[in-house]
């Protein structure tokens, strides 16, 4: 029988709390266990001493029969002195997935493109034309008519 110490969920909805149990391994999260040995209150400040209460004797003693921690417990376990957790490292975890990385090559030249279209004299020159071609609209008769009206009177 494989024995897992791991959370069995509680509370309601909304309103999580945990107890430590030790269970085998099939059974499922909420269901039979063989011993409970601790609570995690996770609406608990997380410097409140009532967070994560641990019976280390008997953690100890269901790691020594060969109980797997799980990595929530394994955490608890470390905090309490009870068993050493070695470090995870994901260095790719951060690293963005193959379609953000073509978007921004994509954008990237674009900009490139930009700055150079932008950076070549007889682009500067049209780019000064353009707004000088346009010229302000004249007013529509109607516009005028109306004024005038309103002057006379």
């Amino acid at each position: 029988m494989s024995l897992s110490i791991r959370l069995s969920r509680g509370g309601a909805k909304k309103r999580p709390y945990y107890r430590i149990v030790v269970a085998d391994a099939r059974n499922p999260r909420d269901g039979r266990f063989i011993e409970r040995i601790g609570s995690y209150n996770p609406l608990l400040a997380k410097d409140d001493e009532q967070r994560v209460i641990l019976d280390a004797e008997r953690a100890k003693h269901w790691l020594s029969v060969g109980a797997q921690p799980s990595d929530r417990v394994a955490r608890f376990l470390d905090a309490a002195g009870v068993r050493e957790r070695a470090a995870r490292n994901n260095p790719k975890k951060a690293e963005p997935g193959d379609k953000a990385k073509e978007r921004a090559e994509e954008r990237a030249t674009k900009a490139a493109a930009l700055a150079e279209a932008v950076a070549t004299p007889a682009a500067e020159a049209a780019v000064e034309e353009a707004p000088a071609a346009e010229a302000p609209a004249p007013e529509a008769p109607a516009e005028a008519a109306a004024d005038e009206t309103s002057a006379e009177a």
